[in-house]
C-alpha cells in the first residue's frame, strides 16, 4: 500500500510541475534584475518562520516564471504590484 501512495503522489507531483511549467530558480541579486526588465511587473510574494522569516518570490518574465527565497525583505518599485499568498508550493 505505501508503493500505491508513493506512485499516487509523484503523478500528482508531475502533474503540478506539468501544469505550471518551467520555473526558474534564481538569486535575489538576478530576481530584482529581471524585474527591472519588465513594465508593470507583478511578483508573488509569500513569507514563513515564526522566529526568522523567509521570503518568497514569484514573478513572470517573458514566458517564464522565475522564483527567488531571501532571508531579508526585497525592495521594489512603486510600479510593482505584490500579491500577497499564504504560501508558495515549488514542485521537486
Amino acid at each position: 500500500m505505501a508503493y500505491a501512495g508513493g506512485a499516487i503522489a509523484a503523478a500528482a507531483i508531475a502533474q503540478a510541475i506539468k501544469a505550471s511549467g518551467a520555473i526558474v530558480s534564481v538569486e535575489p541579486n538576478d530576481f530584482m534584475a529581471i524585474l527591472s526588465k519588465a513594465e508593470k511587473p507583478a511578483v508573488v510574494v509569500a513569507i514563513s518562520g515564526f522566529r526568522k522569516k523567509k521570503y518568497q518570490y514569484l514573478a513572470g518574465y517573458k514566458g517564464l516564471v522565475f522564483y527567488a527565497k531571501s532571508n531579508v525583505p526585497l525592495q521594489f518599485t512603486s510600479d510593482t504590484e505584490l500579491i500577497v499568498a499564504k504560501k508558495i508550493w515549488i514542485p521537486g
